[in-house]
């Protein structure tokens, strides 16, 4: 897919003539784990929603929509062909399968946050859906973790485009919103750094002394 396609231009475009279905396939597209920008259709949605040319709440129930059913998408891709893969790649990288069945039962203690939170990040957006199902999260916690979390987001990022898009230029209120995104990505990377050096790398060097 060309940048060109991808330009701010062209994403406005789209959200114009399709409307709500530009946003909620958007947005379901992205949350299955397709690298799309499913969260600037979603402001611009609620940008034009501000400009009087969508309904708001027709926005916000089309972002939640794709939110919820793309996750749900990704969930099940990850459980059924995920794991599989995963330890394919991990092979390839003389990763140890073992070491990968600690990492995936590390992140399956905070799944949950990961799905409700993750929405909020950089990346972590588009395979927090597939990375549950690899750990098998119980599906009736991810729905609910997943609702819960597609509500949140949507109802934040469609309200603040709503009403801020009306005071900022919407390419500087996207920019804004995608260094929070990569803020939170660092931040979590560190806090994985962190922990999986507390776990693996702090034992090995008390046996060392």
């Amino acid at each position: 897919m060309s940048i060109e396609l991808l330009s701010l231009d062209n994403i406005q475009e789209i959200a114009r003539q399709y409307g709500y279905w530009a946003v909620f396939i958007g947005i379901a597209l992205e949350n299955t784990g397709i690298p799309l920008p499913g969260e600037t259709i979603t402001i611009v949605g609620g940008f034009l929603a501000g400009s009087g040319e969508l309904n708001y709440w027709i926005v916000l129930g089309s972002a939640i929509a794709g939110a919820v059913i793309g996750d749900n998408f990704g969930y099940w891709l990850g459980r059924w062909g995920g794991w599989p893969l995963l330890v394919k790649v991990g092979s390839f990288f003389n990763i140890p399968s073992e070491k990968l069945e600690e990492v995936r039962k590390k992140f399956g203690k905070n799944a949950a946050k990961a799905v409700f939170f993750g929405r909020f990040v950089t990346l972590l957006r588009v395979f927090a859906g597939p990375i549950a199902g690899i750990v098998q999260m119980p599906y009736h916690r991810f729905l609910l973790c997943n609702l819960g979390g597609a509500t949140v987001w949507a109802s934040i990022m469609v309200t603040v485009s709503f009403f801020v898009g009306r005071l900022v230029p919407l390419p500087q209120l996207i920019h804004w919103i995608a260094q929070f995104g990569i803020v939170a990505l660092i931040g979590v990377i560190g806090w994985l750094g962190i922990t999986l050096w507390w776990e693996f790398g702090k034992p090995r060097l008390e046996r060392q002394d």
